[in-house]
């Protein structure tokens, strides 16, 4: 399902109405993206030829169109993700807008080696939209790489700092590889793709360049379809994925494991209360600090630290001063 077309005609022709579980698109920026070799001195010998540019005269009405059929063929509940530069970005929020989708989040995505300019800042980061289509149950994986236990270093949850809005992912660089002029790092693909799909989902992308987002979906076990109008890139690419064998990618994923908090989120009963706080204030008696016995109590329980320092911070216990700690701290 990869067609050599403009994406816009494409999915009118080929994509049926909410049948797409997860669109990733890198779209043209509009910034003359077909001649940044010159601008920039890079050398591109091992790029493809025939990069199609979107003029920025047309990028708003352009920006209209595919946005227009990307909210049509996608699912109730499936999302999107848009991956913009800041120049033409008011375009592209313009557009979504318009269409039915609901924000999510607005992702910074910082990277590595910003061009380098000495009359401003540095610009080292894109944006990445992530839109979803209104349903009551819309496909996001809360643990899909870290556990709702697993902790940091220094004691932070490993979920929660890794569903952050910012994203520090570094480019990839292939000295001496053929590619297309612009490339998703696969780390960053695989993130999008396992939080918000599942196996044997479609994942479809209007902008296919290097067919990266296809190739890691069908690595990852999911479907792939897309649109590339570069003939050059579609040609030497469509070889290129044949190559790719459907979840060969499952072994490289770290095995997260099972959740321990299966009660998070759930009423408290008045027992249970009186239960934690009797247990909390005997660890306390022992000496235990008032961390360690969160951490105790909430294995047990199987309830959040946050839920069990709260529940004790409102109850009566009166802690040595030693054993104060903030919310925050």
């Amino acid at each position: 399902m990869f067609y050599n077309e403009d994406c816009i005609e494409g999915a009118k022709k080929y994509l049926k109405s909410n049948s797409i579980d997860l669109i990733i698109n890198d779209p043209p920026y509009g910034i003359n993206g077909d001649k940044l070799d010159k601008h920039y001195n890079r050398d591109e010998s091992n790029v493809i030829d025939g990069y199609v540019e979107v003029p920025e005269k047309d990028y708003p009405e352009f920006s209209e169109k595919w946005i227009k059929e990307a909210a049509r063929v996608l699912r109730p509940g499936g999302s999107i993700y848009i991956v913009s530069g800041y120049s033409q970005l008011r375009h592209i929020l313009n557009a979504l807008a318009n269409t039915c989708l609901q924000e999510k989040n607005h992702i910074i995505w910082k990277y590595n080696f910003g061009v380098y300019t000495s009359k401003k800042y540095i610009s080292s980061h894109y944006h990445i939209l992530y839109y979803v289509k209104p349903s009551e149950n819309v496909t996001f994986n809360t643990n899909a790489f870290f556990a709702d236990y697993e902790k940091s270093e220094n004691g932070g949850s490993m979920n929660y700092l890794d569903r952050e809005d910012v994203w520090i992912i570094n480019r990839e660089y292939k000295p001496g590889q053929v590619k297309n002029k612009n490339e998703l790092p696969k780390s960053l693909l695989t993130k999008m793709i396992l939080y918000s799909s599942n196996p044997n989902d479609m994942v479809c992308d209007f902008f296919l360049g290097s067919f990266s987002t296809a190739k890691i979906a069908i690595g990852l076990g999911r479907k792939a379809c897309g649109f590339e109008l570069n003939r050059n890139a579609f040609d030497y690419q469509i070889k290129e994925i044949e190559k790719i064998k459907s979840g060969e990618l499952f072994s490289e994923l770290r095995q997260v494991p099972e959740n321990k908090l299966m009660n998070k989120g759930k009423p408290l009963r008045q027992e249970e209360v009186i239960q934690i706080v009797t247990e909390f204030t005997q660890l306390i008696k022992k000496g235990t600090s008032q961390k360690n016995a969160c951490n105790i109590i909430s294995d047990k329980y199987g309830r959040g630290y946050w839920s069990i320092l709260k529940m004790v911070n409102s109850s009566e216990i009166s802690l040595p001063q030693t054993q104060q700690i903030s919310l925050f701290g």
